[in-house]
């Protein structure tokens, strides 16, 4: 199978945290719960958005997790339990393309 057709199994999901402690807590428990294979983390976001009707600026992480698709509706469930926020932001995206031995990698690290 090649890469390309292959790639359509996974999906890069973001989620943004407004601590230290949260973002390693939940990038440990996604990756020791076989929900992520990776999962990376950057510091220092500043974030500009609407909460409650007033514009907010905050220093965030970015939380990036490298997943399977299939893998989504129990990912964002962990992501819920985890996450200090009330409406934690979870945008998945899918991978069009990736290397294959990364792919392979990934799959066998979550894959049942």
């Amino acid at each position: 199978m090649s890469a390309q057709k292959s790639a359509a199994k996974f999906i890069v999901v973001l989620i943004d945290c407004g601590s230290e402690d949260d973002e390693q807590r939940m990038a440990q428990a996604l990756v020791r719960e076989r929900l992520a294979g990776c999962v990376n983390v950057v510091p220092g976001v500043s974030s500009y958005f609407s909460w409650q009707g007033e514009l907010r600026v905050e220093s965030e992480c970015l939380v990036i997790v490298k997943t399977m698709t299939e893998l989504l509706p129990e990912l964002r469930q962990r992501i819920a339990e985890l996450h200090a926020y009330e409406i934690p932001e979870i945008i998945a995206l899918p991978v069009a393309a990736g290397s294959e031995g990364y792919l392979r990698w990934l799959e066998e690290t979550v894959g049942s």
